[in-house]
C-alpha cells in the first residue's frame, strides 16, 4: 500500500511539473538572442510536407525545443557541473579548463580545409602579386592549446605538422615564425583571442622580417567593463572576468580609418571602436570587429611604405601596432568580400603583403572566398 501510494504521487508530482513546463513553453516568447553564448537561437520551424516525410522538422523542433527552454542558462550550468565536477569528464562539449583558461579541444588536421585556405592564397598571389614589386609573407597564430596542452592529457593539434603542411602549400611566400612567443599569458581567460598588450613582440618580429622599424610609446588604457569571452558563454561555469587594455598613441589618434562592408559602401571611424566596446562582445573594440575591408592612413608617418594585411580576428589587435612603419595599412578579410573583387579597393604594387590566419581558421577555412 504504501509502495502504491508513492508510486502514486511520483506520477503526479511528475505530470503536475510536464504539465506546467508545457505551458510555460507555450507562452513563453521565443529569445532571440542568447547573450551568454553569443549566438541567435533556434526559430520554430515551419511545418511542410517535405520537412515532415524527411524528418527535418523533427530535428529542427528538438533543437528549438532545447534553444527555448525556460532558464535554460541555469541547466546548462547543472549539466556543466554534473559533467565536470561529479562524473570528474575533463571536458564539456569539447570545452575545457586548463590553468584558469577555458579552451576548446582541436585535435584533427583537416588537410582539404588546408588545401582550401592555401588554393585561395596561391589565387590571390596569381592574380594580384606575382608580376610586382611586393613582398610576401605568411604567418600561422596557433590557438592557446598551443601553451595549454603541452604535457597534459588534452588532445591538441601537432602544430609543428600543421604549420609544416601550410608552408608545404604557399612556398611562394615566406615564412614568419611567431609560435615561440607566445605563451598561455598572451590570451585572454575565457576568450580565444591574444591580449594586444602582450603581443608587442611578435608585431616587432613580423616587423623586423618585413625590414620595418615600428619604433613607438604607447599609452595603456583599461576598459571600465568585465570582458566575458566567447568561451565563457559556451562554459556555463562561474568564471572570473578577463579585462581588457589596449595602447594607444598620438599616431594612432591622429590616423584617416576608413571602413568598408561586403557591399562597397564606407564611412570613416577610428582605430578603437568605444562603442563596441560596450556592446556584445567587446574584443570589437580592435578596428571594429569583423570588417570586410580596413584603411588606415598614418597621417604622421616618415614612410611611403604600404601594407596589405590578409586576416581574421587575430589582425585586429595586432594591425595597431604596426601603424608606425607605415603610411598605409589596409586589412582584408576574405570571409567577407571575394578575392577576384579586390583590384577594385587594394593597390598591390611596391608593398608589404602579410597573410595572417589562427590555426582556427586554416584549419576550418570554409568561409574564406
Amino acid at each position: 500500500m504504501k509502495t502504491k501510494l508513492l508510486n502514486t504521487v511520483s506520477c503526479i508530482i511528475f505530470a503536475a511539473v510536464f504539465l506546467i513546463t508545457g505551458i510555460i513553453c507555450m507562452f513563453k516568447p521565443d529569445t532571440e538572442f542568447s547573450e551568454s553564448e553569443r549566438r541567435m537561437l533556434e526559430k520554430q520551424p515551419q511545418v511542410t510536407f517535405e520537412s515532415i516525410v524527411s524528418g527535418e522538422y523533427m530535428n529542427n523542433f528538438e533543437s528549438y525545443c532545447a534553444d527555448q527552454f525556460p532558464k535554460r542558462d541555469i541547466f546548462r550550468s547543472l549539466k556543466a557541473f554534473f559533467t565536470t565536477k561529479i562524473l570528474n569528464q575533463k571536458d564539456y562539449n569539447g570545452l575545457f579548463m586548463s590553468e584558469g583558461h577555458i579552451s576548446k579541444l582541436d585535435s584533427k588536421i583537416n588537410p582539404e580545409m588546408i588545401n582550401h585556405a592555401a588554393g585561395k592564397f596561391k589565387y590571390i598571389y596569381e592574380k594580384y602579386l606575382e608580376d610586382t614589386q611586393s613582398k610576401v609573407y605568411f604567418t600561422v597564430i596557433p590557438d592557446k592549446n598551443y601553451t595549454l596542452t603541452a604535457e597534459k592529457d588534452y588532445p591538441s593539434l601537432d602544430y609543428n605538422v600543421f604549420i609544416e603542411k601550410c608552408i608545404e602549400k604557399i612556398p611562394f611566400m615566406q615564412y614568419i615564425n611567431i609560435c615561440d612567443l607566445l605563451s598561455a599569458d598572451d590570451y585572454y581567460k575565457t576568450d580565444s583571442h591574444w591580449r594586444q598588450e602582450n603581443i608587442r613582440d611578435i608585431a616587432q618580429r613580423i616587423a623586423n622580417t618585413m625590414e620595418t622599424d615600428i619604433s613607438a610609446d604607447y599609452t595603456q588604457k583599461t576598459l571600465d567593463i568585465p570582458f566575458y569571452g566567447v568561451y565563457a558563454g559556451q562554459y556555463p561555469m562561474k568564471v572570473k572576468p578577463d579585462t581588457i587594455k589596449y595602447l594607444t598613441n598620438n599616431t594612432l589618434k591622429k590616423c584617416k580609418v576608413t571602413y568598408y562592408d561586403n557591399m562597397g559602401y564606407s564611412y570613416k571611424g577610428n582605430i578603437y571602436d568605444l562603442k563596441k566596446a560596450n556592446e556584445n562582445d567587446p574584443y570589437e573594440l580592435f578596428l571594429s570587429g569583423s570588417q570586410a575591408l580596413i584603411e588606415i592612413e598614418n597621417m604622421t608617418a616618415k614612410t611611403n611604405k604600404e601594407l596589405v594585411l590578409f586576416r581574421d580576428s587575430y589582425g585586429s589587435s595586432l594591425a595597431p601596432l604596426l601603424v608606425s612603419g607605415y603610411k598605409k595599412i589596409t586589412l582584408v578579410d576574405i570571409r567577407y568580400i571575394k578575392s577576384f573583387a579586390l583590384e577594385s579597393y587594394v593597390n598591390f604594387d611596391n608593398c608589404d603583403v602579410l597573410f595572417m590566419y589562427s590555426t582556427s581558421l586554416l584549419n576550418n577555412s570554409k568561409s574564406l572566398n
